[in-house]
C-alpha cells in the first residue's frame, strides 16, 4: 500500500490505523473465499478482525466499499499481466514459450483472486459500472498488448493483413478469462490441469500466429 491512507471523514490514518484497515481487508478477502458476497456483513468482518463495526466504518462506508478496495488492488496486480505479452516474441520456439507463460500467468492470477473476481463479475453483470470498469482494466491491458503483437507480426509479413488485431486479441482474452473462471469446472469434467494448459496455449498460439507452435 502506498501513499497516505485516510479514514472516511478524511483524516490521515496513523500506523496502527493503517494496520487495522489492512487487517479488515484481509479478513474480508478470507470471508469472500468461503461465503457468498451478499451474506458478508460489517459485524462479521469486524468480529473476524478482532475489532468493532464502528472501527470498520472509520475506513469504509460499507462492505461494498471495502470490496471495491480489494478489487482495485486486484486490478493493479492484473495490470502486470501485460508483462507476459509486451515485447515478447511470437516466432518459433520463443512464441511457444510466450503462449505457455501467458496461459500460466492468466490461470494463476485467476486462481489467486478467484473470490474477488467472482464478486467483480457479479457486480458487472448487475450493471454496476464501478465493477465493470475494474474488469475492463484487467482485460483491456492484456488485449491491447496482444493486439500490438499481432500488428507487429503483420508488419513483418507473418500474419495476414486481413486479420483484425483488436478482434483477435479481444477474442483470445475473452477465451482465457472464461477458461480461467471455470478451472474447477474443467476438473469435474475430467480435464486435468496438466492437459488444460498446453492445449489452451496451443489455441492462443494459433490465434496469434495462425500456426501451430513448433515442437
Amino acid at each position: 500500500m502506498t501513499g497516505q491512507v485516510r479514514t472516511v471523514d478524511g483524516r490521515v490514518a496513523g500506523r496502527r490505523g493503517q494496520a487495522t484497515r489492512t487487517k479488515l481487508l484481509e479478513c474480508l478477502g478470507e470471508m469472500l473465499d468461503s461465503s457468498p458476497y451478499r451474506d458478508v456483513t460489517v459485524i462479521d468482518v469486524a468480529r473476524r478482525a478482532g475489532t468493532s463495526p464502528a472501527t470498520f466504518y472509520q475506513y469504509f462506508p460499507d462492505v461494498e466499499g471495502a470490496v471495491l478496495e480489494l478489487a482495485e488492488a486486484m486490478a493493479r496486480e492484473g495490470a502486470g499481466l501485460t508483462d507476459l505479452v509486451a515485447g515478447r516474441s511470437w516466432v518459433g520456439k520463443s512464441g511457444a514459450r510466450t503462449a505457455e507463460e501467458l496461459v500460466e500467468g492468466f490461470l494463476s492470477f485467476w486462481r489467486r483472486n478467484e473470490a474477488i473476481l467472482r464478486v467483480v463479475d457479479l457486480g458487472a453483470a448487475e450493471g454496476d459500472k464501478r465493477f465493470t470498469r475494474i474488469r475492463l482494466r484487467i482485460i483491456s491491458a492484456v488485449s491491447g498488448s496482444l493486439a500490438d503483437s499481432i500488428k507487429d507480426l503483420q508488419a513483418k509479413g507473418k500474419v495476414d493483413a486481413s486479420v483484425s488485431p483488436p478482434a483477435v486479441a479481444a477474442s483470445l482474452v475473452a477465451m482465457l478469462a472464461a477458461v480461467a473462471a471455470h478451472q474447477k469446472g474443467f476438473q469435474t469434467w475430467g480435464v486435468r490441469q496438466a492437459e488444460l494448459k498446453p492445449n489452451l496455449a496451443l489455441l492462443v498460439h494459433l490465434g496469434m500466429t495462425g500456426r501451430k507452435p513448433p515442437k
